[in-house]
Order: structure tokens, then sequence, then C-alpha cells
């Protein structure tokens, strides 16, 4: 998984996000709300909606894991990782030298 620099800065992103919700009434969807919106700050359309499904988890208002969550699941997936990894490496290790000490127990 790739990440990449955001353009824009956190409080665009709010500012976008919080138009939408308040002025998401005014259009027919909320889809169209975003298109309007997105076009006049700048971003595609499918990125601003991605901002405001993530502050709608994030506060409650829809289903789904939560910011917080997510990177909490990303940090134990990559320590998950990492220990299979160091156990795989002592299993390596263990049993190399247990071969090394059966090879040296039977020299003449």
């Amino acid at each position: 998984m790739t990440t990449t620099s955001s353009r824009y800065s956190p409080e665009v992103q709010a500012r976008a996000v919080r138009l939408v919700l308040e002025h998401e009434t005014e259009y027919p969807s909320q889809w169209s709300a975003i298109q309007s919106i997105a076009s006049k700050i700048g971003c595609t359309a499918e990125t601003l909606r991605r901002w405001v499904r993530r502050e709608e988890r994030d506060a409650g208002r829809r289903a789904g894991p939560t910011s917080d969550q997510q990177a909490r699941l990303k940090a134990l997936e990559r320590e998950n990782r990492e220990l299979r990894q160091a156990n795989e490496i002592l299993r390596k290790a263990s049993a190399y030298f247990a071969q090394a000490e059966l090879d040296r127990r039977f020299k003449p």
C-alpha cells in the first residue's frame, strides 16, 4: 500500500466537509452538493466524497470503523507482520544451530 501526500491541508478538508454537511439540504442529493462544492475548492468530487464519508463515520452518523480504529488496526497489522517475521527468523536460526550441534556431536 502506498501513501501519498495530501495536496489539501486539513483545514481545507474540514472546511469543504463542513460546507457539504451544512448545504446538502439545498441540493437534491448529497452527491449534488459534493459535486458543486468540489468544483469550487478545486478537488475531485470523489475525493470530497471520501472526506465526507470519513467525517460521517468519525461522528457516528455512518456505520464503519472510525479513523482512530483504522489507524489502530493498521498499527496492529504492522506489528503482527513484524512479529511473524521475527518468529520465522528465530525458527530458522534455531533449526540451523540445532543441526550444527548434531553435526558437531557425531564427528570423530
